[in-house]
């Protein structure tokens, strides 16, 4: 029998395809950009899913985090457990298409070609920090755009 987490990790995986093949194939598109508008549309969703599967979890969590300073040897404990490990993933999807759609809008403020933006973003979908560190240096010389980014205005930019 399959289990809610387990649902939630299926339903959470192939949620998160449209958006990051909209950002890597057509990252100034309008459609891309009113896909990528609301968070109540690419985020809120992950969040919920994310929610359902920790909430029946989160007084172990805090207790295991809280109770000493995480150490290594604790979080390969926490990790041992499937659930646990399906609750992390969750987590990892929901903020690397947070941080995703972060760097995406500096790609699209700053006007960056899609041979640059397509590889940005992938490494934001496989390691977001790194794609993330990527994104800001190839934008890093664009200041109008990325003050426009900071305002808010990047989608607008795409349009």
């Amino acid at each position: 029998m399959v289990s809610v987490i387990e649902v939630l990790f299926w339903f959470s995986s192939l949620y998160v395809l449209p958006f990051w093949l909209m950002m890597w194939f057509a990252p100034s598109h309008e459609r891309t950009a009113w896909l990528m508008r609301s968070e109540w549309v690419y985020l809120a969703p992950l969040a919920a899913a994310y929610t359902l599967a920790v909430l029946p979890n989160i007084i172990d969590i805090f207790i295991t985090l809280g109770s000493e300073m995480p150490t290594p040897e604790i979080v390969v404990d926490m990790f041992s457990e499937g659930e646990v490990i399906l609750i992390g993933w969750l987590h990892f999807l929901t903020f690397d298409l947070f941080v995703g759609r972060w760097t995406w809008q500096r790609l699209v403020a700053t006007e960056q070609p899609i041979y640059v933006s397509f590889p940005v973003l992938l490494f934001s979908m496989m390691v977001a920090p790194l794609g993330a560190l990527l994104g800001l240096i190839v934008t890093r010389n664009h200041g109008n755009e990325a003050k426009a980014f900071e305002n808010g205005d990047a989608l607008a930019m795409s349009k």
